[in-house]
């Protein structure tokens, strides 16, 4: 990995920044519906700016183009579904969960079924889903760091963890809407600028190997590759290279390198690449090229993005800061606009990535593209600049959706529930909500990002999906069918997650289901869902057909200022979620 003092320029301009937007924006935050809902009065396009800058995680910005660069336009799908599963949301869900009056997931299961159990079991699941969309932020902490300082892996997890603790902890970042607006902007100017300038040097210098040619992708110069961690390498064709034993010549096939290995390859030679990586630039380009198993991936890959952004426990919150059930529609139309404009770009990454940094195929470490093309095609102050952008970029999206989920994992484990729901209490659940993912990354640092985030998706999809779009339509629901649809979709996943430490190598249509479950867990958690509240329709909740109404009557009626119920959710009090 390139060392690049501009890198981390950037990324230490990116922090300071974001603490002191967030202290000079909670100037004005006086009270509790200030800190939670920003007063409920955020402008639609405010607060979209706000919800993508929440959401464009690591996953988005360094992850889209890793993927790209390793399995080519089957990745494109990720980007596909972290976008249209705003669609999903504006469509079945926005709306009737801001007239709901409820500020979080539990809240809602609470209010419409009007069970603590199942508010308890929501709880549990809210803190799992943040966990696991947690750990891959901070894997892409450790990544970064190690890119362009060559720092241990640790440090990069270690040191992001504990600024997003100080910023929860101490209240830095309590402008939460201000802050991430700007987080998604300074992302969306980090992926553009560079994507546009690397283009037009791209076009502008001399002609260069094909990418739809059914050949594998080569080194431009003399390249040395450093093994990081233990990979199996696939060689499509016959390539020499240097191992530090002498040169060795290698024939098609697959071969094992232990981590510490320096692999040293001449310019021309073919690039070997990680297993499961697409080995030929023909093949990269040709969409479904591995038959059933890569089908069943890209059904299982939408099903799970495209309904699990429901379920994500920082993204919901932030529609109550809408006034009305029709302000938090058009928020969402236009997160849908904010979001595919910023997609575009990260797949330039890829494409260009495949040419000029072919060495993070052999290392398998190709979430590292954004970060190191600007160098690898500039080598100049340019290419440093730029690197530093692409840099600060990356630590907003990491910052940004892991403060989001800290506070949101911190408010629930804080809350009158779980602990006594004082200050104290957050701020200890905070510590809580950032060791436990911190603990996880730390031995998993060669995964893709994009397929780790997958899987909170997925869990999301599988859990509470099932119960916002059911209980958001059908009166039938019942505490029982949601709690049991839950419980067997979650354990249906987190087996899958399970089985896929022992599925690394192997290749089947089943591997393929364990690694990218939603396809089978998510359509299982419904039918289960439905069964049983059909089986204990006597228990459905008493005023059933109130809560119906206030969740779909038209803003203009004037149920919004009430409750679902009379006992229900009050408003999220300054001890506990006061961050937010």
């Amino acid at each position: 990995m390139v060392s690049n003092s501009w890198s981390l320029l950037g990324a230490v301009l990116i922090v300071a920044t974001t603490f002191g937007i967030g202290v000079w924006g909670s100037r004005s935050a006086r009270t509790t519906s200030d800190f939670s809902a920003a007063r409920q009065l955020v402008r639609e396009e405010h607060n979209a700016a706000a919800i993508s800058g929440e959401y464009l995680s690591a996953a988005s910005f360094l992850g889209v183009a890793g993927l790209v660069v390793k399995d080519g336009v089957d990745a494109l799908w990720y980007p596909i579904g972290f976008a249209a599963g705003y669609l999903a949301l504006m469509l079945f869900v926005a709306a009737p969960m801001r007239r709901s009056g409820a500020y979080t997931l539990p809240d809602f299961a609470e209010a419409r079924l009007d069970s603590l159990r199942l508010r308890a079991l929501c709880t549990a699941l809210v803190v799992l889903i943040g966990w696991l969309y947690l750990v891959p932020q901070l894997q892409a902490a450790g990544l970064t760091l190690a890119a362009i300082v060559r720092s241990p892996y640790w440090v990069g997890v270690s040191a992001v963890a504990l600024i997003v603790l100080i910023s929860v902890a101490t209240g830095a970042l309590r402008a939460v809407t201000l802050v991430q607006a700007f987080q998604y902007w300074v992302k969306l100017f980090a992926i553009t600028l560079p994507a546009f300038a690397l283009f037009v040097v791209f076009f502008a210098s001399s002609p260069h190997q094909a990418l739809d040619e059914p050949v594998p992708p080569v080194f431009p110069q003399d390249t040395t590759v450093h093994i990081d961690a233990d990979v199996r390498l696939q060689v499509s064709e016959p390539v020499w290279l240097a191992d530090g034993t002498g040169t060795v010549y290698l024939q098609p096939g697959e071969y094992s390198m232990a981590a510490g290995t320096d692999l040293r390859f001449p310019a021309g030679a073919a690039v070997p690449v990680v297993a499961g990586a697409e080995a030929d630039n023909a093949s990269w380009l040709r969409p479904q090229d591995d038959g059933i198993s890569g089908l069943l991936e890209t059904y299982s890959v939408i099903i799970a993005t495209f309904l699990g952004t429901m379920g994500l426990p920082h993204v919901l919150a932030r529609f109550y800061t809408n006034p009305s059930g029709h302000g938090a529609r058009r928020t969402t139309l236009y997160v849908l606009a904010m979001l595919g404009a910023f997609y575009l770009f990260p797949t330039i990454f890829g494409l260009l990535s495949r040419l000029y940094v072919p060495q993070l195929l052999v290392t398998g470490e190709t979430d590292a593209a954004v970060l190191l093309l600007p160098q690898a095609m500039l080598g100049n102050w340019l290419g440093g600049l730029l690197a530093a952008i692409t840099a600060a970029g990356a630590f907003a999206a990491f910052l940004s959706t892991s403060s989001g989920l800290v506070v949101s994992v911190a408010g629930v484990l804080s809350s009158r529930e779980v602990m006594r729901g004082r200050t104290l209490d957050f701020r200890f659940a905070a510590v809580l909500a950032c060791l436990v993912p911190t603990v996880l990354a730390l031995p998993a640092d060669n995964h893709d990002i994009a397929r780790s985030v997958g899987l909170a998706f997925a869990m999301a999809a599988s859990t509470f999906c099932p119960v916002l779009v059911l209980g958001i339509w059908w009166r039938g629901l019942t505490a029982a069918g949601a709690a049991s649809g839950m419980v067997v979709g979650g354990s249906l996943v987190m087996t899958a997650v399970g089985l896929t430490q022992f599925t690394e190598y192997a290749d089947s249509w089943w591997v393929t289901l364990v690694r990218q479950p939603a396809l089978v867990t998510v359509p299982i958690a419904f039918a289960v869902t439905y069964a049983i509240s059909r089986a204990t329709r006597a228990r459905i909740p008493a005023g059933v057909g109130r809560v119906m109404l206030r969740l779909h009557a038209p803003d203009r009626l004037g149920f919004l200022d009430g409750r679902l119920t009379a006992g229900a959710v009050e408003q999220p009090s300054t001890e506990g979620r006061h961050q937010r």
